[in-house]
Parts: C-alpha cells; structure tokens; sequence
C-alpha cells in the first residue's frame, strides 16, 4: 500500500504520479522557506543548491526501487546548510564575502578598466552585448558593475538620467549598432574599412588626444557617428 514511499521494482505508474506531487510540494515548500529569488537573478551558491537538490530527489521519480525518505531528508539536510549561510551571511559581512563575491568594477568614470575585464574574464564582445541589451551607450556609462550574480549593472552620467530629446521634443538621429575600429591597442581593419579608411582613424585618434591607436583600449563608433574612446590603462593605475 506504502510501495510509493518505501519503493518497489515493480512501482505502479500511480505510485510514480503520487511520489511527484510530493516531490513537487516538497519542493515548493523549501522554496517557501529559502525565500523566492528570480531565476534570471540566481547567484552562483543558489544555482549549485538547485543542482543538487535536483538530482537528490529526481533520482526518487526515474527509479521506482529507491525509497522516498532518504532523498527527502537529505534534501532537508542541504536546505538547512544553504539556509544557514544565507542567515550568516546577511549578519557577519566579512563571511558574506566567502558565499559571494564582491561586485567588481569594469567601468570607472566611463574609463574601461583592462585589468578587471580580465579578472573577471569579460570579454569585449561580452562587455558590448550587455549594453546593448542594457539598451545603453558606452558614452553614457559612468560606471559599469559586475555583480554577484553574474549580470552588468550600469550607472549612467548625470546629464543621462533624467532629461531625454523626447521630454524636449527634440528629433534625435538614431544611434544604431556601434561598430569596433580599435581594441586593446589594433586596429580592426575589415570593421574601419566598412566606415572609412586608416587615415581617417587615425586622424580621429588625433583629435580625440592620443598620440596613436596603440594608446587606446576601445574606440567605437555608432551609426551616429558618435565615437566612444577608452584608453589603455596604465600600469599600476587604479
């Protein structure tokens, strides 16, 4: 009669249908519990804590021999664990840091910092898809975080804030898709052969102060022609 919790060889499909809808309550209660966090928003700890409470009590609803207890009371157990780390790590901000990382800073007064791009293996193209689906401009960045969850977070130069060409009833010429011309001190040749020739960039980069492309981190330009520079970062800089 109790073959759903006790398991059996031969499990019914009834007994497989009752031990989902109390995996699934189960689960849902522990959700309860922990607290409801966004998926899109998860951070590394709460992400391995739903790998492994999956594969404890999903292994239960695949084999019909195992019994249900067991993985339900480990399943508490680990609950219990990650619980209370979130209970220390709200209370203690020094063990705070051990569960999650500490946001890092990839932007500084609109100033692309090399070294933490690197350190927190950030590519460009990355960089560069996180403000497109930001919906920003890099001239518009004051500063640009990585956060603990994994997601950029930008904070825009004042005068981006409030006042848009729309409050002003202003007709603004469409930005468009900024295009790479120099990264980490190249030039990309097919991407300003597609806006203009090598003399030209490198007349741009005179006019915006710089004695040559290789002093420059990342130079862009949107369809505007709205040019974005940020220089190399010079060693030992902060």
């Amino acid at each position: 009669m109790f073959e759903f919790w006790t398991g059996s060889p031969d499990l019914a499909v009834y007994g497989f249908l009752i031990r989902a809808l109390i995996v699934y309550v189960y689960v849902f209660l522990l959700v309860k519990i922990l607290g409801q966090r966004s998926l899109s928003t998860v951070n590394p700890i709460d992400f391995i804590f739903g790998v492994i409470i999956g594969d404890i009590v999903g292994e239960p609803l695949s084999s019909g021999e195992l019994p249900l207890g067991g993985p339900l009371a480990a399943a508490a157990l680990i609950v219990g664990l990650h619980l209370a780390l979130t209970v220390i790590s709200l209370h203690t901000p020094r063990f705070r840091r051990v569960v999650e990382d500490e946001p890092i800073i990839l932007i500084r007064h609109g100033k692309i910092l090399k070294e933490q791009m690197t350190k927190a293996k950030v590519t460009i193209d990355s960089l560069l898809m996180d403000m497109r689906l930001l919906e920003t401009n890099l001239n518009e960045v004051d500063y640009a975080i990585l956060e603990a969850n994994g997601q950029i977070s930008v904070i825009k130069k004042s005068q981006y804030d409030s006042i848009t060409p729309q409050d002003m009833s202003i007709e603004a010429t469409n930005k468009g898709y900024p295009t790479v011309l120099i990264e980490d001190g190249h030039i990309i040749l097919a991407n300003v052969n597609k806006v203009g020739t090598v003399d030209w960039l490198r007349d741009q980069v005179t006019k915006h102060g710089y004695g040559s492309y290789k002093d420059i981190f990342l130079m862009t330009m949107d369809e505007a022609g709205q040019i974005y520079i940020s220089p190399q970062e010079k060693q030992g800089a902060q």
